[in-house]
Order: structure tokens, then sequence, then C-alpha cells
């Protein structure tokens, strides 16, 4: 009975620590490598507004928005009022579209990119941890490291809208936070291309 207990024990405590994230619950805590090589923590962003980005740079849903530019305003939009953005790219080293970081340094020029990093999460660790399911996938976590969004860029679930005349969740939830309200649309269903981890 004893060995029972202590395994169903156990049991809880690996269920929780790969706790997957939660609306209203502490955002799961990674550790990642930017495409620079620098280590990223999350909790090392305690205090600040952060966003997630799920991305994949062959999916057309990812190339509408940054082709329109929408992704990159957005990205300078809120790094310039403290957020730190997180870029997460998931795409397994077989699958063609995977970038390695010299190739993800050339599309960051290329394109003009404004997030605070792109993380090289080719060993899909931190796509599971977040269940995330489409680029792009987009969460917010707010200054107390709680997760207040889950879900789309926008309310435009189409590659060749025009995000500019979308209505954006991530920009409604960060100003929502920033006036210290109540992020009052928490979760929408993603849309995109399905994740390649």
């Amino acid at each position: 009975m004893k060995k029972a207990i202590a395994l169903f024990g156990l049991m809880a405590l690996v269920s929780g620590a790969f706790a997957a994230a939660e609306i209203g619950k502490p955002a799961p805590d990674f550790t990642g490598t930017d495409i620079n090589g620098k280590t990223i923590h999350l909790n090392d962003y305690k205090g600040k507004i952060v966003v997630l980005e799920s991305d994949n740079q062959d999916c057309p849903y990812c190339q509408n928005e940054f082709r329109s530019g929408a992704m990159q305003e957005l990205q300078k939009e809120m790094t310039s009022k403290g957020v730190i953005w997180l870029m997460v790219n998931s795409v397994n080293p077989r699958n063609r579209s995977h970038r390695t970081p010299e190739q993800a340094r050339v599309a960051w020029k290329e394109q003009g990119m404004n997030a605070t990093a792109w993380i090289d999460d080719s060993s899909g660790e931190i796509a599971r941890l977040y269940d995330m399911l489409t680029t792009p996938h987009m969460f917010v976590i707010d200054k107390s490291g709680t997760l207040v969004y889950d879900g789309a860029i926008d309310d435009q679930p189409d590659p060749f809208h025009d995000p500019h005349k979308a209505h954006n969740y991530v920009r409604d939830a960060v100003e929502k936070i920033m006036a210290g309200e109540k992020v009052t649309v928490a979760q929408t269903k993603p849309y995109g291309c399905a994740e390649k981890y």
C-alpha cells in the first residue's frame, strides 16, 4: 500500500513537472538557445510582459505575416514598449522547413525582424510544453509570469489576408496588461500550419 501511494505521488510530481501551459496559471519555465548561441531563460523576464510566437518560415500563414510587414511592425511596436518577444522555431531538423542558426540569421536580416530573440527549439521541448499547435500560435505572459493569452494572432484565419486590417489579439492582450486591466479575450483557436516538431 505504501509503495502504491509513493508511486502515485511520484506520478503526480512527474506530471506536474511537465504540466502544459494553462491560462491563469504560471507560464511553464523553459531554457532555450537563440540563433546567436545565447541562452534564454523565461524566468529571467519576470517583471516584463513576454510574447511567444511559434514560427515556421515555410508556412504560408507565417509568410503572409512577414511578407506584409505586419509581424515585424508588431514586434517593433511591442519591444519598443519593453515587451520581450521570443520567436520559437520548433521545426524538426529532419524536416525540409528546418532552419539552421546560420539560415535563421540570414532570414532575420532579410526580413528585418524585430523580436527580442529567435529560439532554436528543434528538439520541440518548448512547443510541447506550451502545446503549440500551429504556426503561428501566440502566447502572452504578464509581468507576474502568468499566462494570460493563448491562441491566434488575429481574427482572420486566411494566409492571404491583410494583417493590418485584422483584429490583433496579441496587441489587445498587451494593451490590457499595460492598462492594468484583465485580458478579456484570453483564448482563441490558433490557425496556421501544423507544428512540425
